[in-house]
């Protein structure tokens, strides 16, 4: 009867780290781990075209992977002439390790579509950081840069714009 041979001590260890690194990983992660899905809803007031607006909008961001998401989101801009909505198409990469402050990138594509003008195509960037505020909800602080493609300064004014976003999260 042969003996069966034993995998060397250290080939066992790694393994068993191999094994235990997805789940390692998912609680570092958190609110930001692989499969996690939020959903969120906005509403507030904004200005364009030298006028103040309601917005109201809604979006789901889905992480792909542990830190990264691609969402949609839409908005209606109204109360004002012309009223407007954007579809936006997005992706952000949440840097989740850090322990308390969470730095994230991201970049997105809009359309705009505008009541009685062409409508507008925009790319844009942006970054910050998400505190955590407890176990599932957080609170991000960042800016974002926004630059509107064949833009005509003669009907739209400005044709890139850099804005402050704030959010609260709650994930379930």
């Amino acid at each position: 009867m042969s003996a069966v041979p034993r995998p060397p001590l250290p080939a066992l260890a790694l393994l068993l780290a191999a094994l235990a690194a997805p789940a390692q990983a998912q609680h570092v992660a958190g609110v930001f781990s692989q499969g996690r899905t939020h959903f969120y809803v906005t509403a507030g007031s904004g200005s364009s075209f030298d006028q103040s607006y309601t917005v109201i909008g809604a979006g789901v961001e889905y992480f792909i992977l542990d830190g990264m998401s691609a969402g949609l989101a839409y908005e209606s801009w109204s109360g004002s002439d012309p009223g407007f909505t954007k579809i936006t198409p997005s992706v952000r990469y949440v840097f989740y390790g850090v322990q308390t402050v969470k730095p994230y990138v991201g970049a997105f594509y809009r359309r705009t579509d505008i009541d009685n003008l062409p409508s507008l195509d925009s790319v844009g960037v942006r970054g910050g950081v998400f505190v955590t505020a407890g176990r599932n909800a957080y609170v991000g602080f960042g800016a974002t840069y926004e630059s509107y493609l064949d833009c005509n300064p003669s009907v739209y004014v400005k044709c890139e714009s850099t804005y402050p976003e704030v959010s609260f999260g709650v994930v379930f």
